[in-house]
């Protein structure tokens, strides 16, 4: 059973995602907030598997919020999933540095949020490839385009590993990075988890913005 909190300062917005999801037989909706204050003192009490989690709220906002929640280390299993209502808020970038395992349209059908909450407490990353370049560029243009061979993060990796961040940025899944690259799958997966634990990124969603800071994949590519 994933245990799940629903964070969103719209009352009827609580209700409904309660509602919709209460019907789920491996879902249990465990609690819900109003703002980014209540959000963090609720998943420290209740201690969910996955909170969905609204970007503007008063208060502290969502970004905030997650930002608390990733950085204690007594929540370390638990996975934000971020709401918003354009897929080009600059916003959902910060919230993806801040440590959300991904985001997800607040227009999303029933069974795309079921799914996604699945996703995101199963350990993966919920990040539609379009969508989430989109959000990224929207958040990077128009300022200086760092440069790879100067930047921290890209001089600790070899050059392989930054091949396979370049290729994550740009969307590409396990497979398609084992196509590109050359080679096996189960090699493609052990560069993601080395990536992962070289750059203390909790997940891919991490390592997508990693690669936009480092200059790796410019807005546009």
């Amino acid at each position: 059973m994933i245990r799940l909190l629903v964070v969103d300062d719209q009352e009827l917005i609580r209700a409904g995602m309660r509602a919709l999801l209460a019907r789920t037989d491996d879902i249990e909706v465990v609690g819900d907030a109003a703002d980014g204050i209540a959000a963090v003192e609720r998943v420290r009490a209740l201690r969910p598997d996955v909170v969905l989690m609204d970007i503007r709220m008063p208060g502290i906002d969502g970004i905030e919020a997650t930002r608390r929640i990733v950085a204690d280390p007594d929540l370390a299993h638990v996975r934000v999933l971020v709401l918003t209502t354009f897929d080009t808020d600059e916003h959902v970038f910060d919230a993806l540095r801040a440590g959300a395992a991904g985001f997800l349209l607040k227009d999303a059908r029933p069974e795309e949020l079921r799914q996604a909450v699945r996703t995101v407490a199963d350990g993966g990353s919920l990040l539609a490839p379009g969508v989430t370049r989109r959000v990224v560029e929207a958040a990077v243009h128009g300022g200086p385009t760092p440069d790879p061979d100067a930047h921290p993060v890209a001089r600790t990796l070899t050059e392989r590993e930054r091949e396979v961040l370049t290729l994550i940025g740009r969307g590409l899944d396990n497979g398609e990075i084992a196509e590109e690259l050359v080679i096996s799958p189960a090699t493609a997966r052990t560069y993601v988890s080395r990536l992962l634990a070289k750059l203390h990124a909790r997940d891919r969603a991490q390592l997508v913005v990693l690669a936009y800071e480092a200059g790796l994949v410019r807005p546009g590519e």
